[in-house]
């Protein structure tokens, strides 16, 4: 039984080095701080907006209009996409959320991040037999797709501090 506890140990020691030697790293673990120690956000006052100051201020970043850079945040836009043929049964649809942004010096107006997009997209069913649970199903996409958002935003303005 010992013998038995000692390969598995020395297996998962092994496999983490070779994993950690390769560059693999998982998602969190080394998280770093934005660039930014105050933050203006000039949005449209959707969800996404309120989600990302949130999380701005939840990561240290002060979020005001006199800071020097100013995140704009163009609106979501939601596009849904019915792939099944059937209309009847269960139905398979595709959901992408499109927000526009860019990041701007305020003393000069100069772009540090010109206008770029970040695009995620979902696949989700729905069955023609529970027609209440369908909306749910769909605000529960666009929660995620949100979240997920604002998590890529929020990954590229940590890349403003490598630049």
């Amino acid at each position: 039984m010992q013998r038995r506890t000692l390969l598995r140990l020395t297996l998962a020691v092994g496999a983490s080095l070779a994993l950690g030697g390769c560059g693999f790293r998982l998602r969190g673990l080394d998280t770093t701080t934005l660039p930014f120690a105050s933050l203006g956000v000039d949005g449209a006052g959707d969800d996404v907006s309120r989600l990302t100051v949130e999380r701005l201020q939840a990561a240290g970043v002060s979020v005001d209009g006199t800071a020097p850079e100013v995140l704009n945040l163009g609106p979501e836009a939601f596009n849904e996409q019915r792939l099944s043929v059937l209309d009847s049964g269960r139905q398979e649809y595709d959901m992408t959320l499109v927000v526009p942004f860019s990041v701007q010096r305020r003393e000069d107006g100069a772009y540090r991040l010109d206008q770029q997009r970040i695009e995620v997209q979902e696949r989700f069913t729905l069955s023609s037999d529970n027609l209440l649970a369908g909306d749910e199903r769909r605000a529960k996409v666009r929660h995620r797709l949100r979240r997920e958002a604002t998590g890529q935003l929020l990954d590229r303005l940590r890349a403003l501090g490598d630049q």
